[in-house]
């Protein structure tokens, strides 16, 4: 009898771990933002005849390099309405100052988070920290000691630009990057 229970509460956990998701047909997603269903056999297909097709470019790995680089970056991180939570095309914006900061241990970063006017003042300043922190933790994630970031929120105080329109409260949900 002891033995019928072992063997059953063996096959009702391994039946647990069991996993209806299907490996073979992960979605792969390509740099042009579509996204298509590809299974691992056909990417196994590849037999590398793109490689060397394409034109290579060379990259400066210099600082001065690097501080071109990041000229050309944008510095600022938009939100929707009464959210802090990072669009997804924004992630390549804070990978590029993730790689940058780390690069230099001694850069110092000032990540100001911004609302739009609708609120209250301190639920606005609130809400501005946490866009700065937000970015501020996802810079951490990506490598970036948190020793040279700091979170600073001035909520609708500096607006970017001014008006009521919906295009103008778009433009000052933002977290902005400043280096000292």
């Amino acid at each position: 009898m002891k033995r019928s229970l072992v063997v059953i509460g063996l096959v009702a956990i391994l039946s647990a771990c069991g996993s209806a998701v299907k490996l073979d047909k992960v979605p792969v997603e390509d740099k042009a933002g579509s996204s298509s269903q590809t299974s691992t056999t056909d990417a196994n297909k590849a037999d590398g005849s793109a490689v060397g097709k394409g034109a290579v470019t060379s990259v400066d790995l210099t600082k001065a390099g690097q501080d071109a680089a990041i000229q050309n970056v944008t510095r600022v991180v938009y939100f929707d309405f009464d959210s802090y939570v990072i669009r997804p095309e924004f992630q390549s914006v804070i990978e590029a100052h993730a790689k940058y900061i780390r690069s230099d241990k001694s850069r110092k970063v000032s990540i100001e988070g911004h609302t739009d006017e609708r609120g209250g003042r301190e639920y606005n300043l609130a809400l501005g920290q946490k866009r700065a922190e937000a970015v501020r933790k996802a810079l951490t994630l990506l490598g970036v000691p948190d020793s040279q970031l700091e979170a600073v929120s001035y909520g609708k105080e500096k607006p970017a630009v001014q008006g009521t329109t919906e295009a103008a409260m778009e433009k000052n949900r933002r977290a902005e990057i400043s280096y000292r």
